[in-house]
């Protein structure tokens, strides 16, 4: 099937695998099923991590010891719950989010989840609230508004100790980033963060691609030289 020809078409087979994953390798887990209850009952797009996704994110965070972690897109917290569960003891996670009521959801969310105290929420626009904050973080999750990638990875990376990782999730967007439409800016945006991040001397880059229930996507993973 061709993704070019639509965003987010998601093949049954796909689904289908990603519900076997779940099934066999994500126990049950009445917090995150509530925390997702409660972003659909407050109306939130469904574009948060897949479950599956949600836990590679947890344990990249648990990999690599982290006890600072740097979230930009929050949405309802649903990513954000799975990073500060993977957080070192002591650890501290700050997460951005530009919609208050979106942030207002989060915030049921971190609580409900036993994370409140571990979780610091910004509301308002990543780009005036990323200069205030003091570094250095050891992970950061970009899921925000595309066209602003580019700015959003300057600012990880002014933020980040060196051997620190950022990724960012959906980097291949069913494939518009090989021929970007001309009013498509989240595809604009995606295609320039490939071409700022492969010039710039402090980042070591790669991508994969993903297949699932949220469609044919990716993500990009940065590791920040000395």
């Amino acid at each position: 099937m061709s993704g070019v020809a639509g965003w987010k078409a998601v093949d049954d087979g796909w689904q289908a695998v990603d519900g076997f994953i779940a099934d066999r390798l994500l126990p049950e887990d009445s917090v995150l099923a509530e925390c997702l209850e409660r972003c659909s009952a407050a109306g939130l797009p469904d574009i948060a991590v897949s479950a599956a996704q949600g836990r590679f994110l947890q344990m990249l965070v648990a990999l690599s010891g982290a006890r600072r972690v740097l979230e930009i897109g929050t949405l309802g917290g649903y990513s954000t719950i799975h990073l500060a569960r993977g957080l070192a003891p002591g650890g501290q996670l700050v997460t951005l989010e530009a919609q208050a009521s979106f942030a207002q959801v989060a915030l049921a969310n971190f609580r409900a989840a036993g994370l409140a105290d571990r979780i610091e929420l910004h509301i308002g626009e990543a780009l005036t609230n990323l200069p205030g904050l003091t570094g250095p973080f050891d992970l950061t999750f970009i899921d925000a508004d595309k066209p602003n990638n580019c700015a959003y990875v300057d600012h990880a990376l002014h933020l980040s100790r060196p051997g620190a990782l950022i990724v960012v999730d959906n980097v291949v967007r069913e494939g518009t980033v090989l021929e970007p439409a001309d009013n498509d800016e989240s595809a604009i945006g995606t295609r320039a963060l490939y071409a700022h991040v492969f010039q710039h001397a402090r980042l070591e880059a790669t991508a994969l691609q993903t297949v699932g229930g949220k469609g044919w996507d990716g993500m990009m993973f940065l590791r920040v030289k000395s």
